[in-house]
């Protein structure tokens, strides 16, 4: 975002976090009708910031950075409406990076039916590479889950799409977490206690690009 807009933008979003803010804490104090007030005119002021077709975060994410597992990334775009995601990424190698990924649309509270994953073909261990990939599917099938595989030999970019609008695009796909030390390591299951990679994350609203 950049100039007058951007920073009108920016008001508005700030002024209705701080709105939705003061109405939890009126509702913490059981003062319903003022918080119900307060609710109404934070998310009022929220769309606006979507509507006004300028809607574009970005998250910094510095070297050894921790606290950015994939549920904190990416809760508070997975509405309940989310029934269909893809994910494009050329270099998805790390595919327990993508199972976690899975884990998590699978626990909800999105109730998806459908993943596509378009990504390229790991020359160095190809057989392995569509052997895991088959198993995820096959995994997710018992969970009611379909996910189609495409390989592409000529994508570049990254990107996550959610079928309510939301687009988030990782400078270093899933895979932005460091190797754990060990298979013990404090970080090795939980990822929000990962060391990341530098990258940046871009989040809009699909409604706003070119794209979809």
């Amino acid at each position: 975002m950049s100039g007058a807009g951007s920073s009108g933008t920016a008001a508005l979003e700030r002024a209705g976090a701080e709105t939705v803010k003061r109405a939890v804490q009126l509702d913490v104090a059981c003062r319903f009708q003022e918080s119900l007030v307060c609710y109404q005119e934070g998310i009022d002021l929220l769309l606006q910031v979507v509507k006004d077709g300028k809607y574009h975060k970005q998250i910094r994410i510095e070297e050894n950075a921790t606290g950015f597992g994939y549920e904190k990334l990416f809760h508070k775009y997975l509405t309940e409406i989310v029934s269909e995601v893809w994910v494009e990424d050329p270099y998805i190698r790390q595919l327990y990076n993508f199972l976690r990924f899975c884990e998590m649309l699978v626990k909800g509270p999105c109730k998806v039916k459908k993943i596509h994953l378009l990504t390229s073909c790991d020359q160095g261990s190809r057989s392995e590479q569509r052997v895991a990939l088959e198993g995820i599917k096959q995994s997710l099938s018992n969970y009611g889950v379909t996910l189609s595989i495409e390989f592409s030999s000529s994508i570049h970019d990254r990107e996550i799409r959610f079928n309510n609008g939301w687009m988030i695009k990782i400078g270093r796909g899933l895979d932005y977490f460091k190797k754990p030390q060990g298979h013990f390591s404090i970080g090795y299951c939980d990822l929000d206690l990962r060391p990341c990679h530098e990258t940046t994350v871009d989040i809009f609203h699909t409604k706003h690009t070119k794209q979809m």
